[in-house]
């Protein structure tokens, strides 16, 4: 068995759209306008990793993520430089940081990370090594 895809739901579409393009370099695989009363159900690819960006249904409004929601609470990516991808958002002109300790990067169980909040309120790590 291996992962297909995970779904995220956003209020925002063109700025969901414009991070998942542009700052994590996902390409849009398939849109789909009017799609079972949402404006758009979109399929998102990254290598073989794809994510699902819908907008929410008509009349229908979408509630923010807070730490204490059940289930999947953040999509971790592996990169080969935590600091050089740092400077990349950074230069796209993305600043919206989870910040530990007063700074974007941090050290947890000796290792560098960073979390950068999605349009959405998608919380997406980013890391330099594998799990021990």
């Amino acid at each position: 068995m291996k992962i297909h895809h995970i779904c995220i739901q956003t209020d925002n579409y063109n700025e969901s759209i414009k991070f998942y393009k542009d700052i994590l370099r996902f390409s849009i695989f398939k849109e789909t306008k009017n799609f079972h009363k949402r404006a758009y159900n979109t399929w998102l690819e990254l290598d073989s990793f794809m994510i699902e960006l819908q907008t929410n249904k008509e009349n229908q409004k979408l509630t923010d993520f807070n730490k204490n929601t059940k289930g999947i609470n953040h999509i971790c990516f592996i990169v080969d430089d935590v600091e050089k991808e740092y400077l990349r958002i950074k230069e796209l002109g993305y600043n919206n940081f989870k910040k530990k300790n007063n700074s974007d990067i941090y050290i947890v169980e000796n290792e560098k990370l960073l979390k950068i909040i999605a349009p959405e309120g998608t919380i997406i790590e980013i890391r330099d090594t594998q799990l021990n």
